[in-house]
């Protein structure tokens, strides 16, 4: 038993959360290569059909964390599912005869992460795990870009002038939920910004939570496990005081649906010309305004996939790992958006790229 469970006697849970492309899943595989002697559990909220974040850090290669402690929890969002898959999936992992020493949560990037705070309050699940702490990743570029609202001097003066408009969109929501739930707040990406697009950064995330959770600035998701883990909050305790709007919403008696988001996968053959076809790539999010799009592909002639993450028009790429043998050599891409997306318009145009 380590000294950070012997603490307390319950296991410890780090819920990491953030928009898409934050950089969450790049945190983790860092965290599984720095895990100083833990047993890590690691189980990952993917949205949409392909658990792309989970094949990634599968392949990491990483002692703390073999492929037995990887759980996906696909097609769902888990403040949707707590009772019918993450409450089973937290039975199961406390009842092997070899208990993780630590349990580390990626939420979906459309997650709520409140609902799955509070579902550390169960009975079954409060006498033996403790949340350790919320940690919220953002996207500092995009941030600094305004990727949450066109205008946000524009939005703010509109709010003093009509106090009954409602301007905020579900993106908005989402980000300002996420930070409020933080006990620690991660500015991912900080060297692609200057002094003052940092200030401005720091600034506009204060200003999104009534909550002040310790900052610290990070580039390439890479912040020590000895800062991430063993912050010892217990935010299951605290839940009351980071309500969602989403909740909020709940306690006026409106119900919740994900409608404001779609996914779907598009399937491909071998891309003979990954440079142009990510070009490509870049003019069709533009033009359709993609929010995510992330998967593998495969490029004849090289023994090892191609794995292909974008945001807006950043779009990462690198060979991840090699194919397995007997592994379909195949590609395929996980495309998020918004609810009126044209998916058929969007899926011709990636097929026409490759």
């Amino acid at each position: 038993m380590t000294n950070e469970k012997a603490a307390h006697g319950k296991i410890p849970a780090t819920v990491i959360t953030g928009f898409l492309g934050a950089g969450k899943t790049t945190m983790i595989r860092n965290i599984l290569q720095n895990a100083g002697g833990r047993r890590i559990a690691l189980i990952i909220n993917e949205f949409g059909d392909l658990g792309v974040d989970g094949d990634v850090l599968k392949g990491c290669g990483a002692e703390a964390c073999s492929e037995d402690d990887i759980i996906e929890l696909t097609n769902g969002c888990i403040c949707c599912t707590v009772a019918d898959d993450f409450i089973p999936t937290m039975t199961k992992l406390l009842e092997r005869e070899n208990r993780p020493d630590h349990i580390v949560i990626e939420t979906s990037g459309l997650a709520l992460p409140q609902p799955l705070i509070a579902a550390f309050n169960w009975p079954d699940i409060r006498t033996q795990v403790t949340v350790d702490g919320v940690i919220t990743v953002v996207d500092s570029a995009a941030v600094a870009a305004g990727r949450f609202a066109d205008d946000h001097d524009k939005v703010d003066a509109l709010r003093v002038e009509d106090g009954n408009l409602d301007h905020e969109s579900p993106i908005e929501e989402l980000f300002e939920d996420q930070l409020t739930a933080a006990d620690l707040i991660i500015l991912n990406k900080t060297d692609l910004l200057d002094s003052t697009g940092l200030a401005f950064v720091r600034r506009e995330v204060s200003s999104r939570t009534s909550r002040k959770p310790t900052m610290i600035e990070a580039k390439n998701g890479e912040v020590s496990a000895a800062v991430l883990l063993g912050l010892g909050v217990g935010t299951e305790s605290d839940i009351a005081n980071r309500k969602s709007h989403h909740e909020m919403e709940h306690e006026a008696g409106e119900e919740h649906s994900h409608d404001e988001f779609d996914s779907f996968v598009v399937e491909l053959g071998p891309i003979a010309n990954p440079a142009g076809f990510i070009e490509k790539l870049k003019v069709i999010i533009a033009a359709h305004d993609v929010l995510r799009l992330k998967g593998f592909a495969d490029v004849p002639g090289k023994p090892m996939r191609l794995l292909i993450q974008g945001v807006g028009a950043r779009i990462d790429q690198y060979f991840d790992r090699a194919w397995a043998a007997g592994e379909a050599r195949r590609t395929r891409l996980v495309v998020i958006g918004l609810h009126d997306m044209d998916e058929a318009a969007v899926r011709a145009a990636i097929v026409a790229a490759a």
